[in-house]
């Protein structure tokens, strides 16, 4: 989830572009949706968003490299409907081709936001990714998501959001197995203080055997404060804790700090990351350093006028002696 203290069992990732802004935007919304005005403290306060989205902003700034040769070519049959191929060469990950398609519905909520989303990509071997994204009336959102390997269903998330006037409540519950009595149950309650300071808590509870004592449950406390063009977020419980801070220098260049502490491994991690936009040159270019010496950068160029999209990624670890490097093009 949004938080690393909750990380002992991850969920199924959604279907990943391999290399950012491939897909449309068919996320929830950044911070906040638009206030409901009743009476008290909401006609100042909005909602202030899921804990999953807590660091978003710092996230957002951070490079996501990808390593080795990727094409991707995609194509819209429709206003609502959209399919993708795939062919990606790489000696650190899984090479050869996916299939993707995406579904927008009809129930528009917004100019960048319409219900129910599906998308799902699919390679030769029958190995799937599949998730929908559906809201149910102004309040309720829910989100469902699986992963089938060698075809079985190795792992599945389901999470339902309630958005309130000045409160999210969220409920994640990930690879139920009723019959072993196992599975992960994940919590999530964020209020708005005021209108620059947001506070909640995550309580994650695992059952299984895999688990030592058969269970566990991980409370922790979250936070995020707003000022202007600044923003700093994290999460603190027994296992450790995360820090995040995002600043938006200017219209082109925006800043991110990351640390993150670990008490179990006994082991703490700072991370520096920058994003620079150059709208006239229709390029992005996006760096990040950390305190083991991993250096990584991304960059992203439109060719304008035809509709492609290069991009460089390049990643370099002085501790392991590690480099990799990896480029892609993108047709549509």
């Amino acid at each position: 989830m949004g938080n690393v203290l909750a990380a002992s069992a991850p969920p199924p990732p959604s279907p990943p572009p391999p290399i950012s802004g491939l897909l449309p935007n068919l996320e929830k919304p950044d911070s906040s949706v638009e206030s409901h005005t009743s009476n008290g403290t909401s006609d100042t306060l909005e909602n202030p968003g899921t804990i999953e989205e807590l660091n978003k902003k710092c996230k957002g700034v951070f490079p996501t490299n990808f390593e080795g040769a990727k094409l991707m070519f995609n194509k819209g049959l429709s206003h609502h409907f959209q399919i993708s191929h795939t062919i990606s060469m790489s000696s650190f990950t899984q090479s050869g081709y996916r299939f993707g398609a995406t579904y927008v519905g009809t129930h528009q909520l917004a100019p960048s936001e319409a219900y129910p989303v599906l998308l799902g990509d699919i390679d030769p071997s029958g190995n799937l990714n599949a998730t929908i994204l559906h809201q149910f009336g102004q309040r309720i959102k829910g989100k469902l998501a699986t992963q089938v390997q060698k075809s079985k269903f190795t792992a599945v998330q389901m999470v339902t959001d309630y958005l309130g006037d000045a409160y999210t409540i969220s409920m994640a519950l990930g690879n139920p197995d009723v019959l072993n009595g196992s599975g992960l149950l994940v919590m999530h309650y964020l209020q708005s203080i005021t209108p620059s300071l947001a506070l909640g808590g995550e309580l994650a509870y695992q059952r299984g055997p895999a688990v030592p004592g058969g269970q566990l449950a991980v409370l922790s406390a979250a936070g995020r404060y707003t000022n202007g063009d600044s923003t700093i977020s994290g999460s603190l419980g027994s296992a450790g804790c995360l820090v995040c801070f995002h600043q938006k220098a200017s219209q082109q260049l925006q800043v991110g700090v990351e640390l993150e502490i670990n008490c179990k491994l006994q082991e703490s991690t700072g991370t520096i990351a920058y994003q620079i936009d150059l709208p006239k040159a229709d390029l992005v270019f996006k760096g990040s350093v950390d305190t083991n010496w991993t250096v990584a950068a991304v960059l992203e160029k439109k060719l304008q006028p035809l509709p492609f999209t290069f991009a460089l990624s390049g990643m370099i670890n002085h501790d392991k002696q590690q480099f990799r490097l990896g480029c892609g093009l993108i047709i549509g």
